[in-house]
């Protein structure tokens, strides 16, 4: 019984991690407007594999020495800015091109889980985070079955709030709004990226 109410608290805090928003949540939408509801769910799909990553990465330790390992930090904090950056000029430079092709739709799709997957992976605040709960909130000597339920709580979390959030955002009136407003969109989308990899990039 005791051992039900870690898993929990652990399944509320990281609902509450994935709902605050931040790069995962603009990948996911945007993916879900400008490509296809398949592309955006594929995103959430991707950011789901990367919660279960982070959660066996935290399993065997690694968390908690890439926390205090101030280089490997550094290091995935200026790759994941970088790539947040890259992905946020692509939005600006394409937000005057017309909607994609049916073609480009599906190239799209292909890639959405893998760009998702990326850009939760070089997010230096998960380390933090799962670290953080792994080291705080996971008894020191839990069963493996325990493990086995924290990684699949974390996975299904993401799966459903970020899918969740692909089909609500790739609804027809979601699609149409965009189609009208595509150029602005697309820029302050791009735009909240680039500051959010600028913001990642000076941050220390």
């Amino acid at each position: 019984m005791h051992q039900m109410l870690q898993l929990l608290a652990i399944a509320g805090v990281l609902m509450l991690g994935v709902i605050s928003p931040g790069p995962n949540f603009a990948i996911v939408t945007s993916t879900a407007m400008t490509a296809s509801r398949r592309a955006g769910v594929l995103a959430g799909m991707g950011l789901a594999a990367a919660s279960c990553t982070w959660a066996l990465l935290a399993i065997a330790g690694l968390g908690i020495v890439l926390t205090h390992a101030a280089w490997v930090y550094t290091a995935v904090r200026v790759s994941g800015a970088a790539y947040l950056i890259w992905l946020g000029v692509k939005l600006v430079l394409g937000a005057r091109k017309p909607m994609a092709t049916a073609t480009e739709v599906g190239i799209k799709a292909a890639a959405a889980f893998r760009k998702a997957y990326l850009v939760s992976m070089t997010n230096p605040k998960s380390i933090a985070f799962y670290g953080s709960i792994f080291s705080i909130m996971v008894p020191a000597h839990a069963t493996a079955w325990f493990y086995v339920a924290v990684v699949i709580i974390a996975g299904t979390v993401s799966l459903a709030w970020y899918c969740g959030l692909a089909l609500l955002f790739s609804q027809g009136s979601a699609r149409r709004i965009f189609a009208r407003a595509k150029t602005p969109i697309e820029a302050t989308m791009g735009a909240v990226l680039i500051g959010m990899g600028g913001k990642l990039l000076f941050s220390w």
